[in-house]
This record gives C-alpha cells, structure tokens and sequence, in this order.
C-alpha cells in the first residue's frame, strides 16, 4: 500500500510540474507535422511503414492525432499522459530493484527532474517516451523472466525510435550482474540482432531524404561528433547534479583538448564501474546510463550535438545512481530538493509556453550559435529581427540560409530594396534554391517589378514545381499554373486556399 501511494504521488507531482506544456505551442519542427502529406492523407497510415521512415509507430501515432485535431494541446496531452505512464512504469521497477528510500528518490528524480522537459514539452520528441515506455515494458517482462515478450516489446521501442538501440546491452549487463542465466543469451541476441538491423535503416533513410540532419547530411564527421559527445555528456550530468542552465540549443563546441579530457573523466569512470559493478549498486547504474547514451552520443552523427531529450531513458539509470547516492541524507533535505525539482520543472514548461521565451534563452546561453538568432528573428518585431540577423550575418556571411532570413527581416520592416540586396546574395550562394528565387521575386514584386518578378515565380518552379509560394503569388498576377500530382501536400493547400481548377491535373 505504502508502494502504491508513493507512486500515485510521483504521478501526481510529475502532472503539476509539467501541466503547463498543455498550453505550449507548437515549436521548431511540431510544425512539420501539418505539412506532412503522409501524416495528413486519410490513408496515411500506410505510408509510414515504409523503408525511410525509421520510426513508424511515432509517426502512426501522429497520423492518428491528426484524425481528432489539429490543435497542439491534444499533441501535448498526449505526451504528457506518455510522461505520466512512464513515471508509472519507472517507479515500480525501482521500487523493485533498489532499496526502498533509495527507490522513492531516483523516481522523484525521473518522474519530474527539469531534464526530462524537453522530451515532455516538445512534441517531436515524442518518439523518445513511446520508446522508453515500451523500454520499461521490456525491463518489466524482463525481470519476470518473460525474455521473448521482452523482445518483442523491446522491438517495438525501436519501432517508436531507434534511439534505444543499446536498451540490449543494459539487459545483458543486468542479467550479467545477478543470475548469469543461459536462457538470457538468445532472446540478446534476438534483440541485438534487431537493434542492428535498426540501426543500417537509421543511416540509409538519413543518407537517402534531404534535409534530415543526421549521418552524412550532419555536416560532421564521425570522429569530430564523437569528440564534442564527450562534453556533451558531461553536461547532461551536470545538469542532473545541478539543474540550472536548460537551452532548447545547447553550445557545446569546445577546444579539442577539453574534448579529450572529458571522454577521458568519463573512460575512467567508466572502467572504476566495471570493476565494482554489481546490480543495484552504483558501478552498475553509471555503467548502465552510458550504455544508454550510446546510440545518440557517440559516433554516429547528428546536427544537434546536444538535446536533453537524449537523457530521457538514460536518466532511469542516472536517477537509479542519485537515489543509491544520496539515500542516507536528511529526510527534509530530500523533501526539500524534491519541492525544488517541482518548482524548477514547471518553471522550465513555462519558458516552452512561449516561442519568444525559448529562444530568447537558447540565443542568451549560446550567443556565438547561428540558429537560435534564426528562430528567434522569425517571432519578435522586424526591428530586432533585423538585428538579429545581421549579428548572424557577421558570424556567418557565407550562409545562404542566414542571407534569405535576414532578407526575409527587411521584407517584414518594409525595406525590399534592402530584401533584395541579401536575396541575390543568397541566391549567388545557392544557386539552386528554388525558394531563393522565389524571395527575390517577392522582393521584386514589392519594389514594382512586376514582369521580373513573374519570371522569377515561374524559375522557381522550374526548380521546385512543388512551392507553392510560387504558385499562389503568380496566381495574384493572373498567372495560372497546374500542379503535378505528386505535390500532394501543395494540391491539398489548393483546395482550400485556392479555386478547384488551380489544383487539378494538366
């Protein structure tokens, strides 16, 4: 009975801390989600079982919110009864493998510990709590010694994200630690088997869609990325130690020494554990942590190199070591944090609440970074837009994205002579982008020039025949084009925003 309440109240606590996530917006790419022409397709549901899209089970349940809203608080809600079952899962299989106090302390930490925000607050994460519920399932199975339905579960989290691939080695090292038993090594294997196979689908799709930020289209170098996860990891601990200093866009670059030096503080950690690991103690928990951070901060390359949402199943073992650590302190003391986790947390949500807020943060944490200027300069005044961006043309004047934002800025302080200056410069950059063109049409437009800005309009959908920006501005200047029947997602703007002819077929 003591064991149930204690578990109502993580819940409960956890829904106070996060609640204010209901009414957050969508930010960054939540919004990706309702141009997504599979996601919005009445039979979209087949389309996300396909070769390129790693995480299908994720991507079914977006279709399916899709069916009932449109609306971010019903996505929200449903992260955060995700966040609560979680919570749920957690604290029953701590209470089950640490001691009691020790148990109550690592489910506070993971039921509502500041870290754990940005996978509840931010809808694309999604794919981070389904897995790491169908993680706990699997634990759960596991230690019933129901293996192959752990298995199954565990397939299943890789179908949410694969970013739990490593979840196999954390049951290997638990079964290593305690009974050694036989019977564990092929359902391992089985998982193993299928993590891989996860894994050589993760690399094809990200090498294969355009835009998807990861492996070769990251911009970085398996050694390189490898390098700053040192640093990366290090701040995800001290951030559980002391949780002050959240950034949607963390600023992790550092010299290559320091690198070093942190892969070197974590290695020899690392080997201390080995050499002490039991389960239910310390060594065995650190070891287990870092086995879960592998998939997302070692060698395999992605454009965030730090995203706290990466600590979200890593942090049942961190909370686990925390709990062990810190069991024999002062009962009020604990209390005492536990109300501050609370406080922070919700603290936390709130600065989500508000595009303004998150990255007004991220670009005062990480003032030397590109993006969170980008971000930003697209929600608040065009003055200080503009502002922005010209900081971001300084540390960046060969970007032609930077370029095209900052011409965007002119065109929202009413200034297109300026706005096409940096549309031609972004242009000169990319000499492909469709959309660069297509800005300087608009900034041509603007400035009176209408036949240039016509033709403009029609190369830009020589390039793209899909924009349909494009389309819509040649519209206004009585100029009718088709749309291709593969533009799904433009045709379906047609039909509501356009006449039903516009939208047809040639």
């Amino acid at each position: 009975m003591v064991a149930l309440r204690f578990r109502i109240l993580l819940v409960v606590a956890a829904l106070l801390a996060f609640c204010g996530a209901l009414w957050a917006p969508f930010q960054f790419d939540d919004f990706s989600l309702l141009s997504d022409p599979s996601l919005n397709s009445p039979d979209g549901w087949r389309h996300v079982f396909t070769a390129t899209q790693t995480r299908p089970l994720t991507f079914l349940s977006f279709w399916l919110n899709l069916r009932v809203s449109e609306a971010p608080w019903t996505f929200h809600l449903v992260s955060l009864v995700l966040h609560l079952i979680c919570v749920w899962l957690a604290s029953g299989l701590l209470l089950e493998l640490l001691p009691l106090r020790a148990a109550w302390l690592a489910g506070a930490v993971f039921a509502f510990h500041p870290l754990q925000t940005e996978a509840v607050a931010y809808v694309f994460s999604r794919g981070t709590l389904l897995a790491t519920l169908f993680c706990l399932l699997s634990l759960s199975c596991w230690l019933q010694k129901r293996r192959w339905w752990a298995c199954g579960l565990f397939v299943c989290a890789l179908l949410a994200k694969e970013e739990v691939a490593a979840f196999p080695l954390f049951l290997a090292l638990l079964e290593w630690s305690t009974r050694r038993n036989r019977e564990a090594v092929a359902p391992v294997i089985a998982m193993c088997a299928a993590a891989l196979a996860a894994g050589l689908r993760t690399i094809y799709a990200t090498a294969v869609i355009a835009g998807s930020g990861a492996g070769t289209q990251s911009g970085l170098t398996s050694f390189d990325y490898f390098s700053y996860q040192g640093v990366a990891i290090v701040r995800y601990l001290q951030l559980l130690l002391v949780p002050l200093g959240f950034t949607v866009d963390a600023e992790v670059r550092v010299h290559p020494l320091a690198a070093a030096l942190a892969w070197g503080v974590i290695a020899v950690v690392a080997i201390l554990a080995w050499r002490t690991v039991r389960a239910a103690q310390p060594g065995f928990w650190i070891l287990g942590g870092l086995l879960l951070l592998l998939p997302s901060s070692s060698v395999f390359p992605a454009e965030d190199l730090a995203a706290d949402r990466r600590m979200y199943l890593p942090l049942f073992c961190f909370a686990a070591l925390f709990g062990m650590l810190m069991q024999k302190s002062n009962r009020n003391l604990l209390y005492g944090y536990a109300a501050i986790l609370i406080v922070l947390s919700f603290a936390q949500t709130r600065i989500w609440m508000s595009p303004q807020s998150l990255w007004m943060e991220a670009a005062r944490r990480a003032p030397s970074k590109i993006r969170p200027k980008r971000q930003l300069a697209r929600v608040v005044q065009p003055a200080q837009a503009v502002e922005l961006m010209e900081e971001a043309k300084r540390l960046a004047p060969q970007d032609a994205a930077v370029a095209t934002d900052l011409g965007l800025s002119y065109l929202r302080a009413n200034q297109p002579e300026l706005a096409l200056g940096e549309f031609g410069r972004a242009l000169a950059l990319d000499p492909n982008s469709a959309s660069a063109i297509h800005n300087r049409g608009m900034a041509l437009l603007l400035l009176g020039q209408t036949e240039a800005a016509k033709g403009d309009f029609a190369r830009a959908l020589e390039k793209d025949p899909c924009l349909f920006d494009a389309h819509w501005n040649l519209r206004r200047l009585g100029v009718v084009r088709s749309i291709p029947a593969g533009c799904a997602w433009t045709r379906r703007q047609a039909e509501v925003l356009l006449r039903p002819e516009l939208s047809s077929a040639p």
